[in-house]
């Protein structure tokens, strides 16, 4: 099997490019619809009117700074940064945005609340302020294992927990892309299996002091948990 390239560490620059790329469309599409509904609401009406490329712009370039001072160790500049980025209008509509389109947003929490509308989605921009904020509890479901005999149980936050989520994830990706490990590969923006793959075929072979890496999650033939394998067997794995 051919070794899959992985990075010692994300660039986060250009993670942030590709991702505007990939919402460039509904971008155009959104503007073409502006033109077309008619008469709308204010509320609609300033949904309408986002300029999504300016939004994109503010959040990177607070996300940039977040990225030198992490680098620099200056954790005062940084939790300064976050708060700003967090309270920003660009990065509340950017949030909302996010989990308005992704698989989930049909999918309510326990006050069986979604955002479809512009309308619902302006006001939830207004209404994501820490103070006073209080999270709701999860709405716990059950799904097939693979299996078909088992349930896995999940749990689905409410839509305002989803945006806060979102939000707060903008300002504490920058600081987890910088100094997280080189290796690590779970719930990594633009790392695969395939990349956990190619780093495990280039470890160590056997007879050398590290030979055993570790791995969390659930991996065939172990219960799910953390579990020490050698390089070979994790390989085999793949």
């Amino acid at each position: 099997m051919q070794d899959h390239p992985t990075r010692k560490r994300a660039d986060f620059s250009m993670v942030l490019h590709t991702r505007e790329l990939d919402e460039s469309a509904y971008a155009t599409k959104q503007m073409t619809t502006a033109k077309t509904v008619g008469a709308v609401s204010n509320e609609a009406a300033e949904w309408y009117a986002i300029d999504w490329p300016t939004i994109h712009r503010n959040v990177r370039r607070l996300q940039v700074r977040i990225v030198q001072a992490t680098k620099e160790s200056r954790w005062g500049k940084v939790k300064s940064l976050q708060r700003l980025l967090t309270h920003s209008y660009s990065g509340k509509v950017l949030a909302v945005r996010r989990v308005t389109e992704n698989n989930g947003k049909k999918t309510p929490g326990v006050d069986q609340k979604i955002w479809k509308t512009p309308e619902d989605k302006i006001r939830a921009v207004h209404a994501l302020k820490s103070r006073g904020y209080q999270s709701q509890p999860l709405r716990r479901v059950y799904i097939p294992k693979s299996d078909g005999k088992t349930m896995r149980p999940l749990g689905i936050p409410c839509m305002i927990d989803r945006a806060h989520q979102a939000l707060h994830l903008l300002a504490l990706d920058p600081v987890l892309e910088t100094n997280a490990d080189r290796n690590s590969y779970g719930f990594r923006q633009k790392r695969s299996c395939a990349d956990a793959i190619g780093g495990i075929r280039r470890s160590p072979r056997p007879g050398s002091e590290r030979n055993t890496m570790s791995a969390v999650g659930d991996t065939t033939g172990v219960s799910s948990g953390n579990a020490t394998m050698t390089r070979d067997s994790l390989a085999r794995c793949g």
